[in-house]
């Protein structure tokens, strides 16, 4: 119970015994009650704004101090009328540098960005190349842009009337501000399309359901059956339980389906979702043999020990892969990272692209241990715990090395045999080895997606 909670007991006792001593009617301890209890309900109209907030503010301390991986960077108490907001709050609280990731939003908004609900945007991502030239990454199938039948490799040429360098800003760095993540606000974007054609279109934000595989294919190459997954986020579907995504199921389903001996995933725009959903492809991915032994270990601060759990493999499916390759880039945080880690104790292997983001931590949300959290509608999501492997790796802040740095070709769409990172996956796999030309085309990106948001957002970059 927290500290508000234990305070509330007390003093309503204290009232009750008073009230006992001097014989009061019902009426009256009623009347009492309805003076004290509005106080600790931040819903009624009466109760002073300030109250409320500091209330929310000691609550968001409080179960820092109860569930923080770095809970003993913390201090014991601290006034928290000092802090501006509950965002301010949680800043000054974040252990640095390793906290890069605590955030505050809604319940709401974190339930439907787990299953894929978006609003308030229009379905796709940038992606820049070594000259600086700006592209399409990839487009939700149901978002306003791919409706409006945007493809991976159109290159942006203006939005809303602007030049693309016009959005550089003084640190090298790019700002793009296409308004608030309200449904109905429209942008305007002109492109140059992959024959040389120009087009301009101009598309509102709205909701929608995202979909987590942009591609999925099979390809015969060197008498091997190559699969090949774009996995966009780990995301569920609404509705299901255990928690788990449809998609998955299906892409896999179909992999076994037509017999691969290989599979490339790529992660190169996967910054993360759901453990569930990572369990869920850790089981199809992994040998026959890793099944019973250990996935991965939670390991939490001192005060919650007990919660520490190891959960251990359960292979699914029929699929016993010969290689695994996948593509990686500084966009490949959190659960993609949890995927590589779980599966590196049991198999070879290979990361083509460039090194990942370095999240080996992860959280939940806060609100279901806390009443005033709940009441107010604040979800505190801070790091409650890290993941280590089957060999007690837990530590990889600085993201998992490339074995092989390729430099992202955004020009192209999939499948096009000729993108640099799919290129060298699949000479790697035909050939056991990659050419001096494919990874002389390495480049670091001036600007990436994960690094242009914050919070939920950064878990599920997109515009």
């Amino acid at each position: 119970m927290n500290l508000l909670s234990n305070d509330l007991v007390y003093k309503v006792k204290v009232s009750v015994q008073y009230m006992q001593k001097l014989r009061l009617n019902l009426l009256g301890v009623l009347l009492v009650l309805v003076i004290f209890f509005p106080s600790c309900n931040p819903e009624t109209d009466d109760v002073e704004p300030m109250q409320v907030e500091e209330v929310v503010k000691r609550a968001i301390f409080q179960s820092m101090r109860e569930w923080y991986y770095w809970t003993n960077e913390l201090p014991a108490t601290l006034n928290v009328s000092q802090f501006s907001s509950n965002e301010d709050l949680l800043d000054n609280l974040r252990f640095r540098p390793l906290d890069r990731w605590s955030y505050l939003t809604t319940r709401a908004q974190f339930n439907a960005a787990f299953t894929g609900q978006a609003s308030g945007v229009h379905g796709f991502s940038f992606a820049f190349d070594e000259n600086e030239r700006l592209f399409v990454a990839f487009v939700f199938d149901a978002g306003p842009a791919g409706q409006d039948g945007w493809q991976r490799g159109w290159e942006f040429l203006e939005i809303n009337g602007r030049s693309i360098s016009s959005y550089k800003n003084s640190n090298g760095s790019y700002s793009f501000d296409l308004g608030p993540n309200t449904i109905g606000v429209q942008n305007t974007f002109k492109f140059r399309l992959p024959d040389g054609s120009e087009k301009t279109s101009t598309i509102g934000k709205a909701a929608f359901q995202t979909n987590s595989v942009l591609h999925k294919d099979v390809y015969e190459m060197e008498g091997k059956r190559i699969g090949h997954l774009v996995y966009q986020s780990f995301r569920a579907t609404d509705g299901l339980t255990p928690t788990r995504s449809q998609e998955v199921e299906d892409a896999f389903a179909f992999f076994e389906s037509e017999g691969i001996d290989d599979l490339i995933i790529d992660l190169r725009y996967n910054g993360g979702g759901s453990v569930a959903v990572t369990e869920q492809i850790l089981n199809y991915l992994a040998p026959s043999a890793a099944s019973g032994r250990p996935m991965y270990t939670n390991r939490h601060n001192p005060n919650k020990f007990s919660n520490n759990r190891t959960v251990n493999f359960n292979k699914r499916g029929t699929l016993e892969l010969n290689e695994l390759v996948f593509i990686t880039s500084r966009s490949s945080a959190s659960a993609s990272e949890l995927l590589i880690n779980c599966l590196e104790p049991y198999m070879d292997l290979v990361l083509i692209g460039d090194d990942t983001f370095g999240k080996p931590v992860g959280s939940f949300p806060l609100s279901s241990f806390n009443r005033v959290l709940a009441d107010n509608n604040v979800e505190l999501v801070p790091i409650t715990f890290a993941i280590a492997n089957a060999e007690g790796r837990a530590d990889y802040f600085d993201g998992f090395p490339a074995d092989v740095r390729v430099g992202d070709d955004p020009a192209r769409n999939w499948p096009d045999f000729n993108e640099r990172r799919l290129a060298a996956a699949l000479n790697y796999l035909t050939g056991g080895s990659l050419s001096a030309r494919m990874t002389d085309s390495y480049y670091k990106p001036v600007w990436e997606m994960i690094d242009a948001f914050e919070g939920l957002q950064k878990e599920f970059p997109m515009y």
